[in-house]
């Protein structure tokens, strides 16, 4: 059963993180994974800060998307985002270059 609670726990908090992060997410399977390590990266920081980490599951899914949050955006901050190249706007694909006449 607290595995259960720890999927359960992992998948609200990566979809959110999907949604604050303004993402398309990574898949159900990684939004999990991203939900369990952003709620130990969480823990920590709450730890970190002085809090006694005891609350119900409301505090645990709202520590776990805070601990996301921060674990997506270091992620992005190291390796990029992965939104794709604007489009050409001609037809010949140079973009937005002017044609010297």
């Amino acid at each position: 059963m607290h595995l259960l609670s720890w999927i359960v726990v992992g998948l609200i908090a990566g979809w959110a993180t999907g949604k604050i992060m303004r993402g398309s997410g990574y898949g159900p399977f990684m939004d999990v994974v991203i939900g369990i390590v952003g709620a130990m990266v969480g823990g920590w920081m709450m730890r970190a800060l002085g809090f006694q980490g005891q609350g119900g599951l409301i505090y645990t899914i709202l520590v776990a998307i805070g601990g996301a949050v921060v674990l997506t955006w270091l992620y992005r901050l190291l390796v990029g985002t992965r939104e794709p190249h604007a489009p050409a706007n001609d037809q010949e694909g140079r973009g937005n270059l002017r044609k010297v006449a």
